[in-house]
């Protein structure tokens, strides 16, 4: 029997990053163009992620296009079949349930087997 540990995101959830974005709401997928993004998605320079990459995050709570963004890190998308996860990155005054922050970014986890951690329960929780 395999027994599933849950990653310790406890370092990372509650930070505050400063973000890059280079796929802004309302752009298309550079590879599929048929993908149109619904949040802003970019990138934290100088931290990388599993890939080798940027540290990849989904913002949230930001309305329009924007090209950078500071905030804290509310979760962690774990993908169990790639080796990127990604920060769910979203002002403190505003709350998302689980179910909301899946919803916003199965428009490209749809793709991917994974599953939200967090390293506490937020009030919204």
């Amino acid at each position: 029997m395999y027994r599933v540990i849950q990653p310790d995101y406890s370092d990372v959830v509650g930070k505050m990053v400063h973000c890059k974005v280079d796929r802004p709401l309302g752009s298309n997928h550079p590879k599929h163009p048929d993908i149109v993004y619904p949040v802003n998605y970019g990138f934290v320079p100088g931290i990388f992620a599993g890939d080798g990459e940027n540290q990849d995050v989904y913002i949230l709570g930001a309305d329009e296009p924007v090209e950078e963004f500071t905030e804290k890190v509310l979760e962690v998308y774990h993908r169990f079949n790639d080796v990127g996860d990604k920060w769910i990155v979203v002002p403190e005054e505003v709350s998302f349930s689980k179910e909301d922050i899946l919803q916003k970014i199965d428009f490209q986890e749809k793709f991917f087997d994974g599953e939200l951690f967090m390293a506490e329960c937020p009030k919204n929780f």
